[in-house]
């Protein structure tokens, strides 16, 4: 039987009258035998649950998952709801560090994982000396390196969908009208395009990672916006490729042969970082850690074992 160990630490951010509280699960034991893998969600919303086929590897190596605040079981700030300041891509870094330190990981090599937001936000935290001076190994899934690099895939990708799929998501986006049901069928036609091939949909993993985000859209759609297929929150303009020289560590990048993070969107990753190895896994879409499970986990195992 695995060790696990659940967790909450305490988190100051400036501005609120008191600390928030980050929810972590650690499984497997943060000896200093074994090299820890920090696990980050994407989202940003869609909490850690839908990442827990990664606890197969944990025979292998302890895994750290977590809530990022806002979101899942770490304190949720819905008075920020729209406050495109306060939820900056700084604050889930510092998040981050803090987690770090509480379990005592500052000083010792540590790996980390990132899916989709999760690694917008890992790759631009380990370009960082002060914050990565003790990440050994990195790992960048389904993900993007420019948010106009994103769109340019998603465009691609959309223009496949049937014709009266495409004429209902350009209607809803001209009248800003996203909930109504005929949008809610549209998008989830492109979903089961390119966020997970699983079927029956959707999925335990899609289901996880949908409900936390209607739980509670604080997050989701202050910093991306109300679907995958349109990006009008504070992360609309972002880039890190100006920065991605600046990764040194050993970098595996993984994507999926149906994803929304089509290979234009993750290249820069490819051509910017010195010692990088980028697998694209058939048969798989977003969520290739459920599509391609074994695939997936093996690919890891194998990258932070080596």
């Amino acid at each position: 039987m695995v060790y696990t160990e659940e967790g909450t630490v305490g988190f100051k951010v400036a501005g609120l009258p008191e600390p928030c509280k980050t929810w972590y699960k650690v499984v497997g034991e943060l000896d200093a035998s074994k090299t820890p893998l920090i696990v980050v969600h994407g989202g940003p919303g869609a909490c850690h649950d839908y990442l827990l086929p990664l606890t197969d590897l944990a025979s292998s190596v302890p895994l750290v998952f977590y809530d990022q605040i806002g979101n899942g079981r770490s304190t949720h700030l819905p008075d920020k709801d729209g406050d495109e300041e306060f939820w900056s891509v700084e604050l889930f870094m510092d998040e981050l560090d803090n987690l770090i330190c509480h379990l005592g990981l500052q000083e010792r090599p540590i790996d980390i994982y990132g899916h989709s937001w999760g690694g917008m936000l890992v790759a631009e935290w380990a370009v960082t000396p002060s914050r990565a001076a003790n990440l050994r190994r990195l790992i960048v899934t389904s993900s993007l390196a420019s948010m106009d690099l994103w769109r340019k895939g998603i465009t691609t990708l959309r223009n496949k969908l049937p014709q009266d799929i495409q004429d209902t998501l350009s209607r809803a986006e001209e009248k800003k009208d996203f909930e109504s049901p005929e949008y809610e069928t549209a998008v989830e036609v492109f979903y089961k395009r390119h966020l997970s091939l699983e079927r029956p949909w959707p999925s335990k993993e899609v289901k996880a990672a949908l409900d936390w985000s209607a739980k509670d859209p604080t997050t989701y759609g202050t910093m991306y916006g109300p679907s995958e297929l349109y990006a009008s929150g504070s992360l609309r303009d972002w880039t890190c490729i100006p920065l991605l020289g600046k990764i040194h560590v050993p970098t595996l990048l993984i994507n999926g042969s149906d994803d929304e993070a089509q290979d234009v969107a993750m290249q820069p990753f490819f051509d910017c970082i010195e010692k990088v190895k980028w697998i694209t896994l058939d048969g798989a879409a977003h969520f290739s850690h459920s599509d391609q499970r074994q695939k997936h986990v093996q690919h890891i195992r194998e990258f932070i074992t080596a």
